[in-house]
């Protein structure tokens, strides 16, 4: 059984988001090739490697974990390391998101027909929001003061009923826009971070084993929307086929048995390939096969 209440040398201990983030986040962890098994109504993970233990738990809580050392490493949202004052190792930026690879963003949401024009306008007002903590600061910047409370959830149907002005959080602002809001600023954009206690990070076994599964994951990030493409072609059309290829650096080229006929290899964006395929066959490429990725390691 391990002890969650200490730094333990051999053990490598992972707090990973529960909620919206972990289907995205054991998805790209599987991708870089730590599988986890979450059974129904657990919070501990299981792994097939005796050195990774893991619980799962809000995001919001895991760097103060981190920071207390309850954790190793944790994933979680530059948001939340800031909301909590967190001191913790920022090893790296992870760059996904529940549905996107892009940041996601807090923004200050009014309702539509709402008067509030700017941050300037919330002066006396009242505002809900998780990161209570950065939303102050945030008025304070402006020298705005403002009555700024918790919110426990479903924060976007408390404006205009129960309060004046929201701060939330959004990939691509369509439930905002479904409960008839629209964003007036944006405060703060935030990315999932890989964190490590600051004792962790100083042990040297330990640090080595977060820099592999950082680049891992790093190389995770990399092969999403990426595909490899496989095609044979005759040497007397290799050269007009290389110019509709694109690559990462150059195409792999390798003679087949014979002579007339050579292999190529590479790696594109996967919204070319629609494009790219046709383009290619008629270019000359035969037997063109398309595959996924796991992971790109620069």
């Amino acid at each position: 059984m391990i002890d969650w209440n200490g730094l333990d040398d051999k053990v490598l201990k992972i707090g990973l988001p529960k909620g919206s983030l972990q289907e995205a986040t054991l998805r790209l962890l599987a991708k870089a090739g730590f599988h986890f098994s979450v059974s129904e109504r657990s919070y501990f993970p299981s792994i097939d490697d005796p050195d990774i233990q893991a619980i799962l738990i809000r995001a919001q809580e895991i760097a103060k974990y981190v920071e207390d050392g309850i954790f190793d490493i944790g994933l979680t949202g530059k948001d939340w390391i800031l909301e909590n004052r967190a001191d913790v190792v920022e090893v790296a930026e992870l760059t996904y998101a529940k549905l996107t690879m892009r940041p996601v963003k807090w923004v200050l949401a009014v309702p539509t027909e709402s008067p509030i024009k700017s941050v300037q306008d919330l002066q006396g007002k009242r505002i809900a929001t998780e990161i209570v903590n950065l939303t102050k600061d945030y008025l304070s910047g402006h020298g705005v003061s403002a009555d700024v409370e918790f919110s426990w959830g479903a924060t976007e149907v408390k404006a205009p009923t129960l309060v004046d002005a929201i701060v939330e959080v959004t990939e691509t602002g369509s439930s905002l826009r479904a409960n008839n809001l629209r964003i007036v600023e944006v405060l703060l954009e935030s990315r999932t971070m890989l964190i490590a206690n600051k004792m962790s990070w100083q042990n040297e076994s330990k640090r080595e084993r977060i820099e592999n599964l950082n680049m891992l994951l790093q190389g995770a990030i990399v092969a999403e929307g990426k595909v490899g493409l496989k095609m044979n072609v005759r040497q007397t059309q290799l050269e007009g086929l290389m110019q509709q290829l694109p690559a990462m650096k150059q195409p792999t080229v390798s003679p087949l048995h014979g002579g007339e006929w050579v292999a190529v290899e590479t790696i594109v964006e996967e919204a070319l390939v629609r494009k790219l395929i046709p383009n290619l066959k008629r270019a000359g490429a035969q037997d063109i096969i398309e595959y996924p990725l796991n992971k790109v390691i620069y």
